[in-house]
């Protein structure tokens, strides 16, 4: 798989832009603030539908334009696809296949898949857990684009249940007798019966969806522990081996915090691999999950939020007996971050045809021992992309078109 052209009209700092592009490796060089990451982030946006940079698709679209469009024409074996996005802030976006409208944006996912290197992902060993599920969740969707749907589906669950328990919490507070009600049942009898009715009928959706979504993550963990292993220790040499650990509050029952706790090794509480939390007397994930709900049911009235699902799940890196997390230091988190995306890229290829690998100024994070041995892994993809501050930050193994990214525009010079 390769992108054989780029097409921007009003994305970020670009009004227009055209760009022929080819297999092997491509780098845009250029100082910082000229528009290199603009580029590849439009291509990442076009395999996920999401930024890595920004949250929200309003810092996607030039200052002064209402809209968006990226447009890539994508060839995977003897096939050819021509792929245009139409990005709305607040509105939906719009997309067409080969000039076609389709009914969803979201149905042209997965007809380009990439693989995508930044800084930013340094988050993935460093940060807070809605990082790490977020890479889980957009390579389920990358290898099975249905789980956009489902991702989809248990976000607005979990977005309208959040909304009742608000309202719940609210009538608890401004409610005398409420306030001194110290079970659901007289929750109920205080006027609360119909929030407590309809709360049950999300929990049985937020299970539902919720079950499907932590399945298919512990079966991806599964497949991708050998990867990360071996890409951490080509990586990292010498260093103790990388572990991947699953942290689900069907263990910890949701009263835990959202940003995980430093200390704790990859296999204590509330850790578990596929076969434990796949089975359990018998019982479904979605039965335990919805055990669960009921468990913190009283927590969950009083603080107002959902405290149990995936969404709360964390992915546990470590190295050796330790988390990777509050234990590693600078060049092992990086080794650690750049091994869970080739793991991926992997992952990909195994299932059929190489991704785009994008690498959006990795090289200057790193030094020059891991700069020339991801240089090395990444070279025999069939495309890669990488922007770079200056030519000597390219690595030589990675030598090919080379463009230069200034004032706002692309030219060739290789």
């Amino acid at each position: 798989m390769h992108v054989a052209h780029l097409s921007l009209t009003d994305f970020r700092s670009y009004a227009s832009v055209e760009l022929g592009l080819e297999p092997g490796v491509t780098a845009f060089v250029g100082p910082n603030g000229q528009g290199k990451t603009n580029l590849v982030e439009a291509l990442g946006y076009v395999a996920t539908h999401s930024s890595h940079r920004v949250s929200s698709d309003a810092p996607l679209v030039r200052r002064g334009a209402t809209r968006a469009i990226v447009r890539c024409a994508v060839h995977r074996d003897d096939r050819r696809a021509l792929i245009e996005l139409e990005i709305n802030p607040g509105r939906a976006n719009r997309a067409r296949l080969n000039r076609s409208p389709v009914s969803r944006a979201r149905d042209v996912i997965g007809l380009l898949r990439t693989v995508l290197f930044a800084p930013e992902d340094l988050a993935l060993s460093k940060g807070d857990p809605a990082e790490r599920r977020r890479f889980l969740d957009d390579l389920l969707v990358a290898r099975a684009p249905r789980f956009a749907g489902v991702r989809a589906d248990y976000d607005r669950v979990l977005k309208q249940r959040g909304a009742l328990l608000r309202t719940a919490a609210q009538a608890r507070r401004g409610s005398r007798s409420a306030r001194r009600a110290e079970s659901d049942t007289a929750f109920a009898a205080a006027g609360a019966g119909d929030v407590l009715s309809t709360l049950e009928v999300w929990d049985a959706h937020l299970a539902r969806h919720g079950a499907e979504l932590l399945r298919a993550r512990l079966e991806l963990i599964e497949a991708l522990r050998p990867l990360v292993s071996g890409a951490y220790a080509a990586l990292a040499p010498g260093s103790a081996p990388a572990t991947l650990a699953y942290r689900s509050t069907l263990s910890t029952g949701g009263d835990t915090d959202e940003d995980g706790r430093d200390g704790e090794a990859p296999g204590e509480r509330g850790s578990f691999d596929t076969q434990t939390l796949s089975t359990d007397l018998g019982k479904t994930l979605e039965e335990r999950l919805r055990e669960r709900l009921l468990e913190v049911r009283s927590a969950e009235l009083e603080r107002g939020v959902t405290l149990v699902g995936p969404h709360r799940d964390d992915l546990i890196l470590g190295i050796g007996d330790l988390p990777a997390r509050g234990y590693a230091s600078h060049g092992e988190s990086w080794s650690f971050a750049l091994a869970l995306r080739l793991a991926a890229y992997d992952l990909l290829r195994a299932d059929g045809g190489d991704p785009v690998l994008i690498l959006d100024d990795v090289f200057a994070e790193l030094d020059s021992q891991r700069r020339r041995r991801l240089a090395e892994i990444v070279a025999p993809a069939e495309q890669v992309l990488i922007t770079a501050a200056v030519p000597a930050d390219v690595p030589a193994e990675l030598v090919g078109a080379r463009f230069d990214v200034a004032e706002g525009s692309v030219n060739r010079v290789r």
